[in-house]
């Protein structure tokens, strides 16, 4: 359980270094993403980029553990 978290604290940390090079791709602003701009205030809730990236680490997970 313990190399688990270790696991993915590191990966996060590796996303958080990269993010910039990922938002030059448009990761993060792709249609379907809610974006509320209002003086004063700002609301982001990316809906598709949580759906493609649970896509793909899903699929990553898949051919990683099947045997």
């Amino acid at each position: 359980m313990g190399r688990w978290l270790i696991g993915i604290g590191l990966v996060l940390v590796v996303l958080g270094l990269i993010w910039p090079w990922l938002a030059r791709l448009g990761l993060g602003r792709l249609p379907g993403d809610i974006a509320i701009q209002r003086e004063g205030f700002h609301f982001y809730f990316p809906v598709t980029t949580s759906l493609l990236v649970s896509v793909v680490v899903s699929l990553l997970l898949w051919l990683f553990f099947r045997r």
